[in-house]
């Protein structure tokens, strides 16, 4: 990997911006009446993982970049289970966009716990 000049350049940072868009994408169909409620959660647990990530590089330690860390690592797993919910809830209809975010999740979550590693060490 190059030199890495901003959290910007972090791949976890990237995967994570990524996520958020197509997250946005499948939210644009839930119900009307879940703007403020399920689909309000879901946005705002996205946004947090790579907004914790850029956080926590942006405090200049590893064990200040770790917690943060583990901060966005809880907000995927809340994303996770919101999905989930919003599934058995019958909100999503593009089940192709819900697996890839799914399979996002769960590329992130691996990234996030290997670079998370990498600064305990």
């Amino acid at each position: 990997m190059g030199k890495i000049n901003s959290y910007k350049d972090l791949l976890i940072w990237q995967k994570g911006i990524i996520l958020v868009v197509r997250v946005y994408q499948l939210v644009k169909t839930f119900p009307q009446e879940e703007i403020y409620a399920l689909t309000s959660q879901i946005k705002r647990a996205s946004v947090s993982i790579p907004s914790n990530i850029s956080e926590g590089y942006g405090r200049n330690t590893d064990k200040s970049f770790s917690h943060f860390l583990d901060i966005a690592r809880g907000s995927l797993y809340e994303l996770e289970t919101q999905l989930i919910i919003a599934k058995e809830l019958e909100f999503i209809t593009n089940i192709e966009l819900y697996n890839e975010i799914l399979s996002l999740i769960s590329e992130e979550s691996k990234m996030i716990n290997a670079f998370s590693r990498t600064l305990k060490n």
